[in-house]
């Protein structure tokens, strides 16, 4: 299970890229973007197969950035998900959430092994506070599951 503490260390940066966003206002993904956003983080959109996204300029890969970014939340499938994340590493970035169902064993070890801290297995917008419906009784019910990340 992943650390309280990782998911923290995650949520206190500034400046995020999305992989995953796409023209479609109603994908996870995109979900996930305007909430960041809304949050006030700096989020950038990255997909090589549009160019806008939520009305933002979308950049088809980590490297095309305008600007330096903390952390990555990846949302592709798991098979695509392994594949970013050596150009991840190359841009020094230390900070990595897999989304839910984007990871895979292959994908942790990547990041373990290179020293990143990840967080996998987990909704981002579970502990984006405060805590909109219904992903607030989503993480409700892993807590009595005794399911959720606790400090450590």
């Amino acid at each position: 299970m992943v650390s309280r503490k990782s998911i923290n260390e995650f949520l206190t940066l500034k400046r995020i890229a999305v992989v995953g966003v796409s023209r479609d206002p109603k994908q996870f993904a995109n979900m996930a973007y305007r909430l960041l956003k809304k949050h006030g983080y700096r989020v950038f959109p990255v997909n090589p197969f549009t160019g806008r996204a939520e009305g933002d300029q979308c950049y088809p890969t980590i490297k095309s950035l305008p600007e330096t970014v903390d952390g990555v939340l990846i949302m592709l499938p798991p098979e695509k998900t392994v594949q970013i994340l050596p150009e991840v590493e190359e841009a020094g970035i230390h900070h990595v959430w897999l989304q839910q169902q984007t990871e895979s064993p292959e994908a942790i070890r990547y990041c373990l092994d290179h020293g990143m801290n990840v967080v996998y297995g987990e909704c981002i917008l579970m502990f984006l506070e405060p805590v909109g419906f219904p992903h607030r009784l989503h993480r409700w019910g892993m807590k009595l599951l005794g399911k959720l990340p606790v400090e450590e």
